[in-house]
């Protein structure tokens, strides 16, 4: 086996290694959350830090002259008025925080466009990426490893084709951010629902029974009692995920499970920050009012400072 084989390998191994037949498998895909402090403007506003900046950045900007912030701002400010009219909407708003708090996809795709941009045409063709992944393993027709390589090439070029827009088998960067991070894609959505699927029917019947719904979360492993856990599983499979009682989930019950319609966490914020922002009150905010709020979207070493008096008087 070489070395690009047993990376590979290694990286499947760990994917299955971190599922434990006692640990429940979570295959829904929630938003997650803006910051893991408490929204209190009242005593802070490093909730609103978090949620415009991304928690990493965030911290950057406590290190800062409020000059220093405020320049900093005003060149971000610039950055999410995407029409380039001089305003900031709720949805431009909207937009930069969901932006904040994925950036680490972005990270995670500018990684790998490097190993898969093999030409450095700011492409990433399909062959380019079959040859850069699977290029060496498939030349061993039965691996000693146990994986289906083909049967994972097999699958990967339906979701490069799905990811590819324009069909011409080519990625732009934002075509090939779709296909390592499809849940993160409304048009993207359907592929991550055939994968879960065809990952549990092992019947292949098209449905997803109890028992397969189960068994994908939990490896009974010998042992005759099942966990709580996995009882409320069973409840939830027969009371919510089977919405038409026929024993089984298709792809529409499906998708309700794995995608749900959750709370707009990034919109509610938008909206916060302009109402608190919006000194003339027309619904939108110019450059001037947010950075005339300035500490309400960033942090620096006055407000870091302003913070931890309170702290010490609390304490």
């Amino acid at each position: 086996m070489d070395l690009r084989q047993f990376l590979l390998c290694l990286s499947l191994c760990t994917a299955f290694a971190l599922s434990k037949p006692t640990e429940k498998k979570d295959r829904v895909h929630h938003e997650p959350q803006l910051s893991d402090k408490v929204h209190n403007d009242a005593q802070s506003f490093d909730y609103d830090h978090d949620a415009f900046l991304g928690a990493e950045e965030a911290k950057t900007f406590d290190q800062l002259t409020p000059e220093e912030s405020k320049e900093r701002l005003g060149k971000i400010v610039s950055k999410i008025d995407g029409d380039k009219d001089g305003f900031v909407t709720v949805d431009e708003l909207k937009d930069w925080i969901k932006f904040a708090q994925k950036r680490w996809i972005y990270e995670d795709v500018e990684r790998q466009w490097k190993g898969h941009d093999l030409n450095e045409d700011g492409l990433v063709s399909w062959e380019e990426y079959k040859n850069a992944t699977y290029g060496y393993v498939l030349d061993d027709p039965d691996p000693d490893d146990g994986f289906n390589y083909k049967q994972m090439m097999v699958r990967d070029e339906r979701r490069f084709k799905m990811a590819d827009k324009d069909g011409d088998l080519i990625a732009t960067k934002e075509e090939f951010t779709a296909f390592l991070h499809p849940e993160e894609y409304d048009y993207m959505k359907d592929i991550v629902v055939q994968e879960t699927m065809e990952d549990i029917d092992k019947n292949a019947d098209g449905f997803i029974d109890l028992e397969e719904y189960i068994g994908d979360m939990y490896s009974h492993d010998g042992n005759a009692d099942e966990p709580e856990w996995v009882k409320t599983e069973r409840e939830q499979f027969v009371e919510f995920r089977d919405k038409n009682r026929d024993g089984k989930m298709d792809k529409e019950e499906t998708k309700d499970w794995i995608l749900p319609s959750d709370y707009d966490h990034a919109e509610a914020e938008a909206r916060h920050l302009v109402y608190e922002s919006d000194q003339n009150k027309d619904g939108k905010l110019t450059k001037e009012e947010i950075v005339d709020k300035y500490d309400l979207f960033v942090g620096s070493q006055a407000t870091d400072f302003g913070e931890a008096l309170v702290r010490h008087d609390e304490f």
